[in-house]
């Protein structure tokens, strides 16, 4: 039996104040071919369907789009909310959606129910588990001691009654301890929302969901998919796809990458600002289309430099400096002299210890300016 793991698609997110509408739209349109070229019996979608709880309409509007597209090939289509999403709002309409083959998980209360496929090997379990708290998990156990998301998950799961002679798949949108997270992604402090991976021993394959980088914990057979876009800077360098899981008789799995290439890419730039403007650096691998992130090099900041790099950059998300400046690190040091010094010196010395380098001839003859004209308006 073959699956298509998916996750973390955030419809409707803004990334730096940039709508990534089209640029999901588009990449939703290739997984579509996706499907069609790898003709799966099933297409889980593990959690963050939307980016916010309550989505914009737009987002509502595709994600009914790619359902329906899913659901003309014959597809079945398990989806299960995650901590972006309303539970709620998520399940809505999954009791009648069922009959064209779209499950929508429904809200956590205690009891997941399998959803059964078939073939030649016999049965293949699906099990459905939103994003759930321990707050939440302890209300539906009172009896069951949950101090923690992977006491929380242990009871979830030890509810299932999981048969473990069968092959059994669960869709679950958590955290797992040792997966590795990056900025667009919430962390708690301390890690309080990890869940250790042997909670999951009695599937053959975890779809999990939560993590933009796609990756397995443990055994290979716990996998996050990742995201199919990159959502922020910090995932400037990874490769994104789909996940596609094979399942042969009981024990046998096989799992596979699927690339994505998106619409724009999300890359990170660094240079002067006369090199990243050259026409032969801009247009080089089509870098004037992407989203972009900007260290800038020059020791003298440039005046208007986000508004001058959208010139050449229309989708600049970010904009930071590598300098002397910015590399002096520690506490300004005040020399024993600094009350015989003059306020031009006192400046002088400032600047230097905040830039690397002393004031030049032209600032230094604009500081004395301001000065006096400061001291001269003092009663």
């Amino acid at each position: 039996m073959k699956l298509i793991h998916l996750s973390d698609l955030h419809l409707g997110k803004r990334v730096n104040g940039f709508s990534m509408l089209e640029d999901q739209r588009y990449i939703l349109a290739k997984i579509l071919d996706i499907v069609d070229r790898e003709q799966p019996e099933a297409v889980l979608i593990a959690g963050d369907v939307y980016d916010k709880p309550v989505p914009p309409a737009e987002a509502v509007t595709l994600l009914d789009s790619f359902l329906v597209e899913l659901s003309r090939r014959e597809t079945q289509v398990f989806v299960i909310s995650g901590n972006h999403d309303s539970p709620e709002r998520t399940a809505f309409g999954g009791r009648l959606m069922e009959a064209s083959g779209v499950h929508m998980a429904p809200v956590y209360d205690g009891r997941t129910a399998p959803v059964t496929l078939t073939d030649e090997y016999g049965p293949v379990n699906l099990y459905l588990l939103p994003f759930v708290k321990p707050v939440q998990v302890r209300h539906l156990f009172p009896d069951q001691d949950i101090a923690d998301y992977t006491g929380a998950m242990a009871a979830a799961i030890g509810a299932m009654g999981v048969d473990a002679s069968l092959r059994n798949v669960l869709a679950a949108h958590q955290f797992v301890t040792g997966a590795e997270r990056c900025q667009s992604e919430e962390i708690p402090v301390g890690g309080l929302d990890n869940v250790d991976a042997t909670v999951f021993q009695p599937f053959d394959y975890v779809a999990l969901g939560h993590l933009h980088g796609p990756q397995h914990v443990g055994r290979e057979t716990v996998r996050y998919c990742g995201s199919p876009l990159k959502y922020s800077i910090s995932e400037w360098q990874q490769r994104k796809s789909a996940t596609v899981v094979e399942l042969g008789k009981k024990g046998e799995v096989s799992v596979r990458e699927a690339p994505l290439t998106p619409l724009r890419d999300m890359v990170k730039l660094r240079g002067s600002y006369e090199e990243l403007t050259c026409r032969d650096y801009y247009e080089a691998e089509g870098r004037e289309s992407c989203y972009v992130h900007v260290t800038l090099t020059d020791e003298e900041d440039i005046p208007d430099a986000m508004a001058r790099l959208r010139v050449f950059y229309p989708r600049l998300m970010a904009l930071d400096y590598d300098n002397k400046r910015t590399q002096a690190a520690g506490e300004l040091e005040v020399g024993e002299d600094a009350v015989q010094k003059s306020p031009l010196e006192l400046l002088d010395d400032f600047y230097e210890q905040q830039n690397g380098q002393p004031m030049g001839e032209a600032q230094r003859a604009l500081a004395q300016r301001l000065i006096e004209e400061i001291w001269e308006g003092e009663p």
